[in-house]
This record gives C-alpha cells, structure tokens and sequence, in this order.
C-alpha cells in the first residue's frame, strides 16, 4: 500500500484557520469525503495553520491530526495576520499541487475536482473568481470598487474578486518559498507570475459562511487595501508628487494676490479674508492626506527592512520527520 502511495501524484489542501472551533471537523470531513470520492487516484495531505485560537480550534485539530495521520497541523505563537499565515502555510505543503481554501466553507469545496481536472490540463495555477456573493451587499459593492481602482492603479493586471482561493502546481510553490518577502500578497503574486503559469480562472458563486462569525472588520480590509496599493502601485506617491507641486503653485499664487490686493488697498483690505483662509485649509488637508499616504509606503519599506520572520511555529503535528521540514523550507 505505502508503495503504491509513493507513485501516486500527491495533493496537499491548505487551510488558514483562526477561531473557527465550530468548523474545523466539518471541513476536514467535507474535504476528505470530496478527495476519497472525487479524486481517490490521488494520495493527499490536510494541513491547517492555526493563527494562534483561544476558542478551542487547537484542541479540535490535535484530535483530528490524532486520528488521521494524513491531516496536519501548524500552530503559531502568535496572530500573524490575514496574509503572513497562509502563505507560510502554503510553502509548508508537500503535494504535487497545493489548493488553498478557508475554514468557513466560503470557498466551495465540491471545486476541488474541478481545479485538479484543469491542473491536469496544464493549468499551473487555477483561480477561483467570485462572480457574486451572499455576503453583506454593500460590502461586495465596496470589494468591486476597489478590484477596480486597484486595477487601474497598478502596472500589474490585478484579478477582481481573486481571494487567494486556488490550485497552485509545486513549480509555484517553490517560487514562493523563494521569494524571502516578509510581508507577502499573495494575490498580487498570483497576478504577477500566473501568466507564465498558464493560469485558469474559474467562476463560483460565494455561499455565507457556514458557522461563527467573520473575522473581517474595518481594519483588516483596510490592512488589506493598504497592502496592495503600496506593494504594487506607484499611482500615490506620484499623485502626492504632483499635487505636492501644484498645492506649492496655487499657495504662491495665493500668496502674491494677496500682497498686491494689501498694497493697492493697504486700509480697506481685510487682515483676514475668506478666500486665504479656504486656501490654507484646503490645501492643508491634501497636504496631510499625502503626508499620511507616503506614511504607509514608509510604514511598508519599514516592515521589510526590519523582515521579521513570516511566522514562528509553536508546535507541529504530523509532520513525521525533520527531512519533511527542511525540504518545505528550502
């Protein structure tokens, strides 16, 4: 049986997973019913990265990882964020192909034979798109705003409504692990390399999380946005550049009309007048929104000058030796 294991092509199936207690068992079984049904010419590995739970999401894995040696687990020290974990996650993986999915059935497991199919096809990397969605309306408009913006913004052709959620060849996935990025985007990755990869889109429907409660707040998606137009765009330092010039322009004009209106009416000409005064507020607030927009460039060169590592393991479960480790970290 080990044998005939060996020469079977191998899929790992990554799942980030952080406060999800209530959905850890079922998509562990939701996933491995899809693979010993749909794919069972295929051997598999489960692996969760856990981003540091305090609900119960750990002591639900070491069971599962105990009863199921093909299912493995990741627990980190710490919350490393939205985008630090499952990327490490992802270069940890040991199949032939890596599909990457959330713990709260948001991403559709029944498309995982549809991603291997297309993989066999040659289709190194197959994204999954959501052309629509179940969650909050507005919030899906927002998300459809910002692909766009962002899209127009960058010189890469970044994928609208591309979360991550996919199948990536190990070829990919060794190009991850190379990267040495300490504050990896991996849609923007995906983005920048998948063309070479011969990538797949794939269309699917979003359905509402199966159980919990979301873990995105204001913060997060801002985190998120932030990420990506400072790591692939140059659209707002340039702005900043050229408003920068054109608040100096207008100030000095601003300036010089002002000191002729005062000499060619020194007694009649206010000290303080509307018109200055709406001139130096309005091109102060562009200076300080600038001011802060360049912030989070620096805030980003800052954080990987200092290149933290991505993430530090607390423990790891079922990963049988240490020659599996040193060669998802070479």
């Amino acid at each position: 049986m080990k044998n005939c294991e060996e020469n079977m092509k191998k899929i790992s199936i990554m799942i980030p997973c952080y406060n999800e207690v209530e959905n850890v068992d079922l998509m562990a079984m939701a996933v491995e019913n899809v693979l010993n049904e749909a794919l069972p010419q295929y051997d598999y590995e489960i692996l969760f990265i856990d981003n540091c739970s305090t609900d119960g999401t750990r002591e639900k894995l070491e069971a599962l990882c105990a009863k199921n040696k093909k299912v493995k687990a990741i627990f980190n020290v710490t919350n490393f964020g939205q985008f630090n974990s499952p990327f490490y996650g992802m270069c940890q993986t040991t199949g032939d192909c890596t599909i990457t999915m959330c713990c709260d059935f948001q991403d559709p497991v029944e498309l995982i034979p549809v991603f291997v199919q297309e993989w066999e096809k040659g289709h190194r990397i197959v994204s999954g798109i959501k052309t629509s969605s179940k969650e909050n309306g507005f919030v899906y408009f927002l998300r459809s705003v910002y692909y766009k913006l962002i899209r127009n913004m960058s010189s890469t052709e970044m994928i609208e409504h591309f979360t991550g959620f996919g199948l990536y060849d190990k070829t990919f996935i060794d190009i991850l692990r190379k990267l040495d990025d300490p504050i990896p985007f991996i849609r923007g990755i995906v983005a920048e390399y998948g063309h070479g990869f011969n990538r797949k889109d794939i269309a699917y429907n979003q359905p509402k999380r199966k159980a919990g409660k979301t873990h995105n707040n204001i913060f997060t998606l801002y985190d998120a946005a932030m990420l990506s137009i400072t790591s692939y765009t140059k659209v707002g330092l340039r702005l900043a550049t050229l408003l920068g010039f054109l608040s100096s322009g207008i100030s000095l004009l601003i300036a010089l009309a002002y000191l002729v209106l005062k000499l060619l009416y020194w007694n009649s000409f206010p000290a303080g007048n509307i018109p200055m005064l709406l001139g130096v507020y309005v091109l102060g607030s562009l200076q300080l929104f600038f001011i802060g927009l360049i912030g989070e460039y620096i805030l980003n060169i800052n954080t990987r000058i200092i290149h933290r590592p991505l993430v530090v393991e607390e423990k790891r479960l079922n990963f049988d030796d240490e020659k599996e480790k040193k060669s998802t970290e070479a």
